[in-house]
């Protein structure tokens, strides 16, 4: 059954999976507006801010980076709208390196403000919000990983195509709603 056919089938008009991800979405920004809310009373609290061991360039090129992975994820379902599998999967490896190009930065960055800077979660108040949220959020980029990575063995397996896409959108939702919670956290944390 096509999916435009199971999207006219429910009470709601869309498809279900996508009805479904909404849902979800919802929920995790209930969970990120209380992250970010819960980060902020601690940054109130907190005497001093971090912002002279944050590095803002090399986060600002890290929000860039993710952005662009954004992109690839609205290029991609385009194609396979178009019905260009090679396209397809071309923009979902572009998705899954600016993604894992992202994460390895977070990560690199984790590991200077600990080890050299000797920021530690522990340290204060804001340092404890601070890796929290940025936490939660990496762990939120790293399912998003995942996720690509079983639609990029999918898009080998020839599994969508012009009629048959749903995943494809469903995982965009996802990924840009990773991606605008990154953009409220680089401008809470970082330039505020």
């Amino acid at each position: 059954m096509s999916e435009l056919v199971d999207a006219k089938h429910t009470s709601t008009g869309l498809d279900s999976r996508k009805l479904g991800m909404w849902i979800f979405l919802a929920t995790e920004v209930m969970l990120f507006s209380s992250l970010i809310s819960g980060f902020l009373t601690m940054k109130g609290r907190s005497p001093a801010t971090a912002h002279h061991v944050l590095n803002i360039p090399l986060t600002a090129v890290n929000t860039f980076i993710l952005i662009v992975s954004s992109t690839a994820v609205v290029m991609a379902l385009s194609a396979i709208q178009e019905g260009n599998q090679k396209q397809l999967r071309n923009y979902l490896l572009l998705t899954l390196l600016l993604g894992a190009t992202f994460l390895g930065i977070q990560v690199s960055e984790y590991r200077h403000l600990i080890l050299v800077d000797h920021f530690t979660p522990s340290g204060s108040l804001f340092a404890g919000g601070f890796y929290t949220v940025t936490g939660f959020h990496g762990f939120h980029v790293f399912i998003g990983l995942c996720w690509v990575t079983g639609l990029i063995i999918q898009t080998v397996q020839g599994k969508f195509s012009a009629a048959e896409h749903m995943r494809i959108e469903i995982f965009g939702l996802y990924w840009h709603f990773v991606d605008v919670v990154w953009i409220i956290l680089f401008t809470i944390i970082y330039l505020l």
